[in-house]
C-alpha cells in the first residue's frame, strides 16, 4: 500500500471508529469491524477516485452488510437507511457522496433518506438524562431533545448531580458531555451510573477524535459539538434500537 494511503488512513481512523460504532452500537463490535475493512483496503487497489476517509467509510459499510443478523425487522430500517443517516448526519457527508459510497443513484438515496426521514419522525422517544456544566449550552441541549420528541428526565451540571438524578429518575438514555471543568468527568460519572443501571450512552464532545483512538473504555456513540437536532434524532435512534437488541438477544454491548 502506498505511503500516502497508509497515511491518509491513518488519519481517518478516528471518524471510521465512530461510524462503525454507531452502526454496530458497541466499541468492540465497531473496532473489530474498521479492522476488518482495513485489511480489505490494505489488500486491494482503489477502483474508484473516492477521498481516503470515504473509502474506509465504504469498506465498513460493505463488511457491516454481510452480517445478516444487522438486517432484523427490529431495526425498523434497512441496512442502508441507516447508513445513509449515520454517514449524512453524524459523519456529516453530502448525500451526493453517500451515494457513491454506498453504490446507489442519486435518486435512490435521497427516497431512501426521506423515508428515514420519515420513520424517525415517528420512532423511538425516551427520557434523557442530560449531564452538561454550561447552563446555556445545557438549555440548548435541553431544547433539541424536546424538538426529537424525547422527555427530560433531568440536567445535571455536575458528576455527584448526574449520579444521584440518574439514581432517582432511571433515564432511558444519558447525553453526556465528558469535561465538566470543576464538576467533575462526565465519563466517569456514566461508569457510576451504570454500575446499578443500564442505559444506552451518547458522549457529546468539541474533540470527537480524542475519544476514538481503538483503547480500552471508549464510548461507542460520540457525536460532535455543537450538532442540529437530525443528528441527535439519529443518533439517539441508533443508540437505543441498538441496546433494545442486545439486551433482547443477550448481547449487551
Amino acid at each position: 500500500m502506498p505511503e500516502s494511503l497508509r497515511s491518509a488512513l491513518i488519519q481517518a481512523l478516528p471518524y471510521g471508529r465512530r461510524y462503525a460504532r454507531a452502526l454496530t452500537g458497541s466499541q468492540p463490535r465497531g473496532d473489530l469491524l474498521v479492522a476488518e475493512s482495513l485489511r480489505t483496503l490494505t489488500t486491494s487497489r482503489p477502483t474508484d477516485d473516492l477521498p481516503s476517509l470515504c473509502r474506509l467509510y465504504q469498506a465498513i459499510s460493505r463488511h457491516f452488510a454481510t452480517q445478516p443478523e444487522n438486517d432484523g425487522p427490529e431495526h425498523g430500517l434497512s441496512i442502508i437507511q441507516r447508513q445513509l443517516l449515520l454517514l449524512t448526519t453524524l459523519e456529516e457527508v453530502s448525500l451526493d457522496m453517500a451515494a457513491k459510497i454506498l453504490g446507489l443513484s442519486a435518486k435512490e438515496a435521497a427516497e431512501d433518506l426521506e423515508t428515514a426521514h420519515t420513520y424517525l419522525k415517528t420512532g423511538i422517544q425516551t427520557s434523557v438524562l442530560i449531564i452538561e456544566d454550561e447552563p446555556i449550552i445545557a438549555m440548548d441541549i435541553e431544547d433539541l431533545v424536546l424538538q426529537c420528541g424525547h422527555k427530560i428526565a433531568g440536567v445535571a451540571h455536575t458528576q455527584t448531580d448526574a449520579i444521584r438524578l440518574a439514581r432517582e429518575t432511571r433515564p432511558g438514555l444519558i447525553l453526556a458531555d465528558i469535561n465538566l471543568g470543576a464538576g467533575g468527568d462526565g465519563m466517569r460519572a456514566v461508569a457510576e451510573i451504570t454500575k446499578s443501571h443500564s442505559a444506552p450512552v451518547i458522549y457529546v464532545t468539541a474533540y470527537p477524535e480524542r475519544l476514538l483512538t481503538g483503547e480500552t473504555s471508549e464510548p461507542s456513540f460520540v457525536i460532535t459539538k455543537p450538532f442540529e437536532p437530525l443528528t441527535l434524532a439519529v443518533a439517539t435512534y441508533q443508540a437505543v434500537s441498538n441496546w433494545a437488541v442486545a439486551h433482547s438477544t443477550g448481547a449487551v454491548p
